[in-house]
């Protein structure tokens, strides 16, 4: 016991000999060690921080104050993320939105902005190319978008106007005349059960070839919440305008389209005009039907995401080659 207490003893004193030696202003070997963390820290090729606080600790013994060193958390910032988002603008932005816009993928206003309308026109891309969900215009979305043409009909012997639904990708596109004029994203029935009414029931989107039986104007508000122009084609089921179209199956059933496509949509479609449901999984498919396509891998990230840096310079570039 004497001797682990003369042990301690020293402990002690080694210890008011290092606080001396900070109160006095040399360097101690605590600073020291900060001094080169925070060297070897800004030196590195990750941007980094380094924070030393130096407080007064005040001496009750008649002893000189000593002074406590305290070595905040090293952190290194999160790199951007790679590509053209939400927020960005510039001339590559209006670039990628006239690409967009000549392969017949609703981007709202072609100017160079890069907003929600063009990040739904980028998963709309997406989707059909069968990429990542991700709302995000990176290198391969660019490289992807160089060489891409519109994609082919879903159904080969349907009405010269029609909206052909493709449930697997979650697009919509639109024909007038057997011509191609527009490409939305969707958002159709999550397959999951919920009840209302008094009653319950799954949320699906039923395959098949239906007609447009009414359309409504503004907003129409049922037991399940708003719709939008609704354009109803089976039933309760309708095309609409929400606030919300995730890039997965997320209704109740109904097709959601973004709201700034849901202003002009109802001016292209009317009573009567065929719409074709295809490639619901364990519905036969509608007559004249392409194969069904494999959905891609989505993501659960949000589509509006902070400015970020651009894509590889001179890639955009590519999109309109010269004329020879």
């Amino acid at each position: 016991m004497q001797r682990a207490g003369r042990v301690w003893l020293v402990v002690v004193a080694l210890v008011g000999l290092v606080a001396s030696a900070c109160a006095d202003g040399g360097p101690s070997e605590l600073e020291r060690t900060a001094a080169s963390i925070a060297f070897a820290a800004s030196s590195s090729t990750t941007p980094a921080s380094t924070t030393v606080t130096t407080r007064a600790v005040t001496s009750t013994s008649g002893q000189p104050a000593t002074t406590a060193t305290t070595l905040a958390r090293v952190t290194t910032p999160t790199a951007a993320p790679a590509g053209l988002g939400a927020g960005a603008r510039g001339a590559d932005v209006a670039l990628l939105e006239k690409k967009l816009e000549a392969l017949h993928y609703d981007v709202g206003a072609v100017d160079d902005v890069y907003d929600q309308n063009t990040a739904y026109g980028v998963v709309a891309f997406q989707k059909v190319t069968g990429m990542a969900r991700t709302g995000r215009a990176t290198d391969d979305v660019i490289a992807a978008l160089a060489s891409a043409t519109p994609p082919p009909a879903l159904v080969s012997n349907g009405n010269a106007d029609r909206v052909e639904i493709d449930i697997p990708r979650q697009v919509l596109f639109l024909y007038k005349a057997n011509a191609l004029q527009k490409i939305l994203t969707i958002s159709s029935g999550n397959n999951q059960r919920f009840c209302s009414d008094g009653f319950c029931r799954k949320a699906v989107t039923p395959g098949g070839s239906y007609g447009i039986y009414r359309q409504g104007r503004g907003w129409e508000y049922g037991s399940l919440g708003g719709l939008y122009n609704p354009a109803y084609f089976n039933g309760g089921i309708a095309i609409h305008g929400s606030r919300s179209v995730p890039a997965s199956p997320a209704s109740h059933g109904c097709i959601r389209i973004p709201m700034a496509a849901a202003e002009w949509f109802p001016g292209q479609v009317y009573v009567g005009m065929a719409v074709d449901v295809v490639g619901v999984p364990g519905q036969p498919p509608t007559p004249g039907a392409s194969p069904a396509t494999t959905a891609p891998p989505t993501t659960a990230a949000p589509i509006i995401t902070p400015p970020t840096a651009t894509t590889t310079p001179g890639l955009l570039s590519g999109l309109f080659p010269p004329a020879p």
